[in-house]
């Protein structure tokens, strides 16, 4: 048997998962999965435990109870964990006197990675040009993409990365969108925490929420959605009920119309025409994450902290080829191919 035990996939599993601060309970008896190949979301409002869990995940929080391993491993247990884990949890923890170039050098060297890795990641981010400039200098936007570059410094085949959006513009976050992706079709592990509801939703494969330390949902974002619906308002909504019914569609009132468990407008049309029915109004409807999120954590105070928090997201789909992360001995990136959009100097938190 090999010693090194079996070929990593990257699964993170939690189980009964549980943190208290004197009598304040920070998480719950939590338990979640993250599969490999796939970008997962763990949403939950502010003091939801979600930064606590995460530490606990990378062995920087002692659980009081309960399990949080990679690849069946507790991180403090993974030998040289930069090549199996990369995680970013504080955009602004870097020292501030020291380039950004720097920091990664450092960090590289504990690790045994080489400088030309570091530059090439600098150049992956778009930052190559802040790269001999101090990180005290650096906005929010460049902060953020120096702590991806960090991330992916051991070529890990699983990240950890908290609010990784924060602070870029339009087209970073497409650009961040797309590397992501791309992360997860090679077959690593995504863990992204975040509070920007609209643009998780055009990211994530699986969501977890949690709120008050618990886990309230997780499933893939389809199935947290549930079924497509349309909405139908009529004069005489118990005929269109029964000629619906009657062509094996599901009915129930709501307001002051029908929703009718269906994506086919067309059909609820030719029914209501074919029964002599008027139709006032009709439209599609389908649960979007941020109506969800608020469903499941219910408080108006998060509501309002969150609503606010949902603005910064980038319309369609990255025109960018897929890039190839070569591990650190491997042969140099080719930017020109995979390189972010350089890091705009007025790139600040929204």
């Amino acid at each position: 048997m090999d010693p090194a035990g079996p070929e990593p996939t990257g699964r993170i599993e939690v189980r009964g998962l549980t943190k208290h601060f004197g009598s304040f309970t920070a998480v719950d008896h939590l338990d979640l999965d993250v599969a490999p190949g796939r970008i997962t979301g763990f949403l939950g409002p502010n003091g939801a435990g979600k930064t606590t869990t995460l530490r606990m995940l990378l062995g920087l929080v002692r659980p009081t109870a309960g399990t949080a391993t990679i690849d069946g491993r507790r991180y403090a247990d993974i030998p040289n964990p930069l090549t199996v884990v990369g995680s970013a949890l504080e955009a602004t923890n870097f020292h501030p006197g020291r380039t950004g170039r720097n920091h990664l050098r450092v960090q590289a060297a504990a690790s045994g990675v080489s400088d030309k890795r570091v530059d090439e990641l600098l150049e992956l981010v778009g930052i190559p040009a802040a790269a001999r400039k101090r990180a005290g200098g650096y906005s929010m936007g460049m902060r953020q993409r120096l702590g991806l570059a960090a991330a992916m410094l051991g070529d890990p085949h699983v990240l950890i990365l908290d609010e990784p959006a924060n602070g870029l513009d339009p087209e970073g976050i497409r650009w961040l969108r797309g590397f992501l992706r791309h992360l997860a079709d090679e077959g690593r592990t995504l863990l992204i925490s975040s509070h920007m509801l609209s643009e998780v939703e055009q990211t994530v494969d699986d969501v977890v929420i949690i709120a008050n330390g618990r886990r309230v949902a997780q499933g893939t974002v389809e199935e947290l959605r549930g079924e497509p619906t349309a909405f139908v308002r009529t004069s005489d909504p118990d005929r269109l009920t029964a000629a619906l019914q009657q062509r094996g569609l599901r009915v129930a009132p709501k307001g002051s119309g029908l929703q009718v468990t269906t994506e086919d407008l067309a059909v609820v049309g030719d029914i209501a025409h074919a029964s002599d029915v008027a139709i006032h109004e009709l439209r599609s409807e389908q649960t979007h994450l941020e109506e969800l999120f608020f469903n499941l954590t219910e408080t108006e105070g998060d509501r309002n902290r969150l609503t606010g928090a949902t603005s910064a997201r980038a319309g369609g789909s990255p025109d960018l080829p897929p890039p190839t992360l070569p591990p650190p001995s491997g042969p140099p990136v080719d930017p020109s191919v995979i390189a972010a959009p350089p890091a705009d100097a007025k790139e600040t938190g929204r």
